[in-house]
C-alpha cells in the first residue's frame, strides 16, 4: 500500500524574526495544508531549512508536526544526513515519534559511490525496520545520483525502502528505473514542472513546493491525471509553469517563503546563508501568484 497518492507539501518552516521557529504558525500552517487537500506533509525537508537547524530543532519540530497532524494524513519526516550515523539517530527518534514514513537526501558534500549509497541507505533502513524510506535523489544539492540500478537493488533487497523522491530533472533516468524497477519503486515527483510526465511513468505524486501555495490546485493536478482526466491534469500543469519559475527563480526555499509572506501568511525570515529575496524576483513571483488567482495580503 502506497504510503500516499496525490499531492505531499515540502512545508517550510515558519521563523521569527530572530530566527527561532514559530510553532505557533506552524500550527496554523500545517491547518491551512489539511484544510485544502493536501495529501501529505513533509516535515523538515530542503524547503523545510532543515540544513540550518539543529537536531535538538529538527526532531521538536517533526515530533510537533506529527502530533498535531494526529494522522489525519501521512507525516513523512525528513532525516537524512551526510553522516550515516547522525541519519540513523534522526531517523530511529522520527520513527518512535510516529513517523509514517522518512525521506531520506543522499549524503551530501562528502557524496558516496553507489556501493556506498547501498551500504548508507541499507543500515538506516535495518536501524527502522517498520518505518518504510523513500530515497530523495537531488544530485543539484548533493553532487550525488543515485543510479537506476542501485535504486532498484535497495527497493528490492531491503523491505522497507519502498519509494523515491525523483529530483533529478532527467526523465529519462527516471524511465530507466521503472522499467527495471517492475512495479518495486513508489514514485513521486520532486520537480513541480515535471509532475504529469513523472505520473506518466508510474508515478503515485508529488512532493512539492508550489502546494505550499497553492494546495489545492496541487492536489487536484495530480488526482484528476490519476482518475484519467489528462487533459484537465495537463491544464493546471501548464497554467502553473510561470508560478512554478518564479518560486524556483532564487534558490528554494527564498521565493516560497517570499510568497507565503505577500499572502499574509507572516512565515518570518530565512536563516542563513540564505537570503532574502531579490526586488525584481519578489515583484514578478507577486505577478505570477496574482495571475495564477492566489490573493495577496
Amino acid at each position: 500500500m502506497a504510503i500516499f497518492k496525490g499531492a505531499g507539501v515540502a512545508i517550510v518552516t515558519p521563523m521569527y524574526e530572530d530566527g527561532k521557529v514559530n510553532y505557533d504558525k506552524l500550527e496554523e500552517l500545517l491547518e491551512y495544508q489539511i484544510a485544502n487537500s493536501t495529501d501529505a506533509i513533509i516535515i523538515c525537508g530542503t524547503t523545510g531549512e532543515s540544513s540550518t537547524m539543529t537536531h535538538g530543532e529538527h526532531l521538536k519540530t517533526i515530533k510537533f508536526a506529527i502530533d498535531k497532524v494526529n494522522k489525519r494524513v501521512p507525516v513523512i519526516a525528513g532525516t537524512g544526513s551526510n553522516c550515516t550515523e547522525t541519519a540513523i539517530m534522526m531517523s530511529k527518534e522520527a520513527a518512535s515519534y510516529g513517523a509514517d514514513a522518512l525521506l531520506i537526501v543522499t549524503p551530501y558534500y562528502n557524496k558516496a559511490t553507489q556501493k556506498g549509497l547501498i551500504a548508507h541507505y541499507t543500515a538506516i533502513a535495518e536501524a527502522v525496520p517498520e518505518t518504510p524510506i523513500i530515497m530523495y535523489n537531488v544530485p543539484s544539492r548533493t553532487g550525488c545520483n543515485i543510479q537506476p540500478a542501485t535504486a532498484v537493488a535497495l527497493a528490492k533487497n531491503v523491505k522497507n525502502i519502498v519509494g523515491i523522491k525523483a529530483a533529478s530533472g532527467d526523465l529519462s533516468q527516471i524511465a530507466t528505473m521503472m522499467s527495471m524497477a517492475d512495479g518495486c519503486i513508489e514514485l513521486y515527483s520532486g520537480n513541480d514542472d515535471q509532475v504529469l510526465p513523472i505520473l506518466s511513468l508510474g508515478g503515485l505524486g508529488v512532493i512539492s513546493v508550489l502546494s505550499n501555495v497553492a494546495p489545492k490546485e496541487t492536489h487536484d493536478m495530480v488526482m484528476k491525471f490519476l482518475e484519467g482526466d489528462t487533459k484537465g491534469a495537463a491544464e493546471i500543469q501548464l497554467k502553473a509553469i510561470p508560478l512554478i519559475h518564479a518560486l524556483f527563480s532564487e534558490v528554494n526555499p527564498i521565493p516560497v517563503k517570499a510568497a507565503l509572506n505577500l499572502m499574509g501568511k507572516e512565515v518570518g525570515p530565512l536563516r542563513m546563508p540564505l537570503s532574502e529575496m531579490e526586488d525584481a524576483n519578489k515583484a514578478k513571483l507577486a505577478e505570477e501568484l496574482k495571475n495564477f488567482g492566489i490573493k495577496l495580503a
